[in-house]
C-alpha cells in the first residue's frame, strides 16, 4: 500500500432496481419480437445514470438466483414464502440485465445458496482490509447493517445518501443493531414474524438502551422499568417468543463470510464494450439515447482512469 486511501467500491443490489423498473416502466415496452423489455430498459437507465454521475473505479453488481434455495429457507420454510415467483417474462429480463452489466464492464455475482445481500456483505468485508470503503446502492433497509465509518448507504431512486452517523436517524437504530431490530419488530416483506406485540418504535426504544438481543434477554427485569408504553408486559412477551426472536435474527443477519474469494482487481471496472451494448440495444429495440449515454460513459472512463493512473495504491 502507498498510504493513499483506496477508492470506494460501489456494491449494487440489482434485484431492488430490476423489480422497481419492472413495476415502474410500462409492460407495453417490447422488443422487435414482442417480448417485454421494460425491466431491462429501466435497469439500464439506472445503471447508466449511476455510472455517469458517480464515476466509480470499482463496482460490483449482486443478483439473487433462487430464494427457495437460500440457506435461510432451511432455517424457516416460511421465509419469503409470501412472495410470488418471478414470471417468465421477468426472469428472462434478469438475464438480460446481467448481460448489460457485463457489457458495461462490471463484475457480477450470484449464488444458489446465498442472497445478493450476503454477496454484498461479503464483498464489503473482504475489501475493507485493502482500504476500500463500501457504497451500498440499494433501497433495502436490511443492508443498512453493513454500513461502517466511511461507508455510505445510497438509495439512488430517492436521491438519498446516508453515512454511518445518519443511519440511526433515518432507520431508528445504529447499523450494528439493524439485524436485532428486524428480529424484534419483524419484516413483513420477508415474511419474518418477529416478536408479537413489538413494533418498530418499541424495538428501537429497546435497542437504544441495550446493544443487542443478548443484552435485552439478560436484562429483562430492567426492560419492565423502561419508559416505554406497555413496558411491564414486554418481559413476558420476550420470554414467550425467545425462540422466535433468535430464529428471526438468524434470518435478518447478513452473512458476511460466504465462500467467495475476491480481490480488488476483481471488482475494478473495465471500459464499456460499446459494440456489445449496441448489439444488446438492437435486440431490445432501444433507441439512441441509451447509446449516447454509454458513449459518454466510455469517454468519461478514459479520462477517469488516466487521472487515477499513478495515484491508485498498489493493492
Amino acid at each position: 500500500m502507498t498510504g493513499r486511501a483506496a477508492p470506494p467500491v460501489h456494491l449494487v443490489d440489482a434485484s431492488c432496481y430490476v423489480f422497481r423498473a419492472w413495476f415502474a416502466v410500462s409492460a407495453e415496452m417490447t422488443d422487435p419480437d414482442g417480448a417485454p423489455v421494460n425491466a431491462l430498459y429501466g435497469f439500464v437507465r439506472f445503471l447508466g445514470d449511476l455510472l455517469e454521475q458517480e464515476r466509480p473505479s470499482h463496482m460490483a453488481v449482486a443478483f439473487d438466483e433462487s430464494l427457495s434455495r437460500s440457506f435461510r429457507s432451511g432455517i424457516d420454510p416460511a421465509y419469503k414464502a409470501n412472495r410470488e415467483p418471478a414470471p417468465p417474462e421477468l426472469r428472462r429480463q434478469f438475464e438480460l440485465c446481467r448481460e448489460a452489466c457485463r457489457r458495461f464492464g462490471l463484475a457480477t455475482f450470484s449464488s444458489a445458496q446465498y442472497e445478493a445481500d450476503d454477496i454484498i456483505g461479503t464483498l464489503a468485508t473482504r475489501l475493507r482490509p485493502h482500504g476500500h470503503r463500501a457504497v451500498v446502492v440499494t433501497r433495502d433497509k436490511d443492508l443498512a447493517q453493513l454500513i461502517r465509518e466511511g461507508d455510505a448507504f445510497l438509495d439512488w431512486s430517492a436521491e438519498r445518501r446516508l453515512g454511518y452517523a445518519d443511519i440511526e436517524g433515518h432507520f431508528g437504530v445504529r447499523p450494528e443493531r439493524m439485524a436485532d431490530f428486524l428480529a424484534l419488530a419483524g419484516d413483513a416483506s420477508d415474511n419474518i414474524r418477529g416478536v408479537p406485540g413489538i413494533g418498530p418504535r418499541t424495538a428501537a426504544a429497546l435497542l437504544s438502551t441495550f446493544a443487542s438481543l443478548e443484552e435485552i434477554y439478560a436484562g429483562l427485569t430492567e426492560v419492565a422499568r423502561l419508559p416505554i408504553r406497555g413496558a411491564a408486559q414486554l418481559p413476558e412477551r420476550l420470554r414467550a417468543h425467545r425462540e422466535d426472536a433468535w430464529r428471526a435474527r438468524r434470518l435478518t443477519t447478513i452473512a458476511c463470510d460466504m465462500p467467495l474469494d475476491v480481490a480488488p482487481d476483481d471488482v475494478a471496472r473495465r471500459a464499456p464494450d460499446l459494440t456489445a451494448l449496441d448489439d444488446l440495444y438492437d435486440r431490445a429495440g432501444f433507441g439512441a439515447a441509451l447509446r449516447r449515454q454509454a458513449a459518454r460513459i466510455e469517454k468519461g472512463d478514459a479520462a477517469l482512469f488516466r487521472a487515477e493512473k499513478g495515484k491508485r495504491p498498489l493493492l
